[in-house]
């Protein structure tokens, strides 16, 4: 036996968002379907001849204080909310001439996208929606006897349910739990920009009265798409889109190629994030979310060669971010090895004509490039909740640094060292990279231990450079930088075995003293930064 559907007989229309309006007012008026409707959306429906009631004259009482009070009556959320099952409410309802409400279509006052433009707090602040987000948490409270609508992608199944007779309890409970994620989402953005604003203008000290960190937090996301799975194959998964217009997935456009899977996302964002470090033309590739080659050159050809030449088995397979325009003579050298995904700020035609050939690469353009020095929050989900710090754009200049060997670093060795420690943040703890010439050399990342990542990295120069016909590693006559203090000195003795001749690392260990000894005997450079990078 089929689910019983209910046909609707009187609905309120108020959108922002008039996409896909005439087509839903359409399919009521056909099934004889009385509609409300306020303001724009109004206008517009009558403009195109469809029979509307304005809500002013339903209700007998005019909109007031500059359209913010016109929905905010009884006579609109008691005919959403009184229930048809119990006769106190229908009572109620004819005593104070209240008709019932059927379907409430509402989609809200574009807040997000106004705070997007740079607009002033007071425009901000008016496009905050109240009426909008009580009658949809109204309609969805009521379930049993209102479909609420708060999306045009809804419209098209709802309109399917109303030529099959009306909706069945099953569907409405559904469109009623969208409803209550959507105006949670809404609330959220609202009190993260409130949040962030207090937090820019008051110097807060207390860690219980900082105000990036709110005392409640809730994450706001609209689904944008399933993906294939999630990190293994039963695993499920989709890309949430957060509201913000920081450069990078979620503003890119996919040029060609396969759909996106959950491990080319976390990957293809691992890449554009460390890319966008740096001002000069600089390639990155990344592997499982490490970097696997990292340069910076006079231009985008030197630096994918020097970035390839770091760890060229690794790159096979792996995530390629530029953050320069991709142009036609770099297209086609990245088009000589096998690249998941390639993502740029732009891609020239004559790059996308080359990268054609290439029928499965994900090909991705952002329009521009983030700043790596942007604010915001960092979310990882632990059993029982989750844990939300502020992102790390935390970044050391020379004048920071605090020598503390005999022997002071040379120019190119301090340039290399700052290019390495930004790389560096970017690594997975332990993390300890080699690098010269503005290039990686040799990374060694996520090992229990700092000894086995200098070690590893080191193994990786040795086999870079056999790749490359070079009798002596890579990493001889590079410098090291790691992600955190070196806790004894074996690990700097590890990294001056592998020919670095200048480090750079947080200090603080209780052992300093050991380390900058070992240093001192061997003759090399360190450098202190007092600011570590653990990425866990």
């Amino acid at each position: 036996m089929s689910e019983q559907r209910l046909m609707p007989r009187r609905a309120l229309l108020s959108v922002s968002d008039k996409k896909g309006l005439l087509a839903l007012a359409g399919a009521l008026t056909a099934q004889g379907v009385e509609i409300l409707s306020t303001g724009g959306s109004a206008r517009t429906l009558r403009e195109a001849g469809v029979p509307v009631k304005d809500v002013s004259d339903h209700t007998g009482f005019p909109e007031i204080l500059n359209g913010r009070v016109k929905t905010l009556v009884p006579w609109i959320h008691g005919g959403i909310l009184g229930r048809r099952d119990v006769p106190s409410h229908r009572q109620q309802m004819e005593e104070h001439n209240i008709a019932p409400i059927d379907v409430v279509c509402v989609n809200l006052y574009p807040f997000a996208q106004t705070v997007a433009s740079g607009a002033d707090p007071e425009a901000c602040i008016e496009n905050i929606d109240i009426g909008g987000p009580a009658m949809l948490r109204s309609a969805a409270k009521n379930f049993n006897d209102v479909t609420v609508l708060c999306s045009p992608s809804q419209y098209a199944a709802f309109i399917q349910a109303l030529e099959a007779g009306g909706t069945t309890l099953a569907e409405r409970r559904a469109l009623a739990a969208s409803a209550f994620a959507h105006t949670a989402a809404y609330d959220a953005m609202i009190s993260e920009w409130f949040a962030k604003r207090e937090a820019e203008s008051h110097a807060v000290d207390e860690l219980d009265n900082d105000l990036t960190l709110p005392p409640s937090l809730t994450l706001a996301g609209t689904r944008d798409g399933m993906l294939r799975y999630g990190e293994n194959a039963h695993q499920k998964a989709a890309f949430y889109r957060d509201g913000s217009q920081r450069y990078g997935l979620a503003t890119a456009s996919q040029l060609q190629g396969k759909a996106l899977s959950y491990n080319n996302l976390n990957d293809t964002d691992a890449a554009f994030s460390l890319v966008a470090e740096f001002s000069e033309p600089t390639a990155v590739i990344v592997k499982h979310a490490n970097p696997c080659g990292v340069a910076s050159g006079a231009s985008l050809t030197e630096a994918w060669k020097a970035a390839l030449r770091c760890d060229p088995v690794s790159a096979f397979g792996g995530i390629v971010a530029f953050n320069r325009p991709l142009t036609g003579p770099v297209a086609e050298l990245v088009s000589q090895i096998f690249t998941e995904v390639i993502i740029a700020p732009e891609v020239t035609q004559e790059a996308r004509a080359i990268l054609e050939r290439k029928k499965n690469l994900r090909v991705l353009e952002t329009g521009g490039m983030p700043s790596p020095h942007e604010t915001g929050l960092s979310i990882k989900t632990i059993s029982g909740g989750f844990l939300a710090q502020t992102r790390d754009n935390g970044h050391v200049t020379p004048e920071e640094l605090k020598v503390v060997t005999k022997r002071q670093p040379t120019p190119s060795e301090l340039a290399d060292m700052l290019f390495a420690f930004r790389v560096a943040k970017h690594v997975k703890s332990n993390a300890v990279i080699y690098a010269r010439g503005q290039a990686t050399v040799g990374i060694g990342a996520g090992q229990m231990s700092r000894v086995d990542s200098a070690r590893i990295a080191a193994r990786k120069g040795e086999d870079a450079a056999r790749a490359a016909g070079l009798e002596e590693p890579l990493t001889q006559g590079s410098v090291a930088a790691s992600d955190a203090f070196f806790p004894f000195a074996d690990g700097l003795e590890s990294v001056i075995a592998a020919g670095a001749t200048a480090v750079i690392q947080p200090g603080g260990s209780i052992r300093d003293d050991e380390v900058i000894k070992a240093a001192d005997k061997a003759g090399i450079a360190m450098v202190f930064t007092g600011m570590r990078h653990f990425r866990h």
